[in-house]
Parts: C-alpha cells; sequence; structure tokens
C-alpha cells in the first residue's frame, strides 16, 4: 500500500474489533471473575449450564466453553450485562 492509502483509512479498518467490549479479555479470566464474585452455584442458576453444577471447576469450565458455542456466548453475555454493567 502507498503511504497515501494508509492516511485514508479508517480507525475500524486497523482495528475491527475497537469497540468490543470483550477484546482482548481472555475466556479465563472471565470466568474467573464470574466464580469469584457469584460462585458456582449461582452461576448454574442464572444459566442453567451443567459445567458449573456437576463437578464445578475453573478448567473444566474452560474447556467445555471453548467446545460449546452457544454455552460460551451466553457466559459472555451474562458477563458484559450483569457482571460489568454494560447498557443492553
Amino acid at each position: 500500500m502507498s503511504e497515501e492509502n494508509l492516511q485514508h483509512q479508517s480507525p475500524d479498518e486497523d482495528n475491527p474489533y475497537r469497540n468490543n467490549p470483550l477484546h482482548g479479555v481472555g475466556l479465563k479470566t472471565v470466568l474467573d471473575e464470574l466464580i469469584s464474585y457469584y460462585g458456582f452455584d449461582i452461576l448454574y442458576a442464572y444459566l442453567n449450564i451443567n459445567c458449573f453444577k456437576v463437578n464445578p471447576s475453573l478448567a473444566g469450565c474452560v474447556k467445555f466453553l471453548k467446545k460449546t458455542e452457544w454455552a460460551r456466548q451466553k457466559v459472555e453475555v451474562f458477563y458484559m450485562y450483569q457482571y460489568k454493567n454494560l447498557p443492553a
């Protein structure tokens, strides 16, 4: 790319995840914060995901959520809107 083309790029082209509040936050960090604050029992009650009820552990939850897209999305939405109080 020429220097002229680089000057005309919008900031969104440089970093498409700029407005994503979870950008740079790992799944393990999200779970660690949620488990520390709520505990496994309350997370299971809110989210109804069995990894928080059956032999719950941070490592087990991370492994399950990395494999299961719908469950990870549920946890991420809960993290953003309940724990971080971001607007809906």
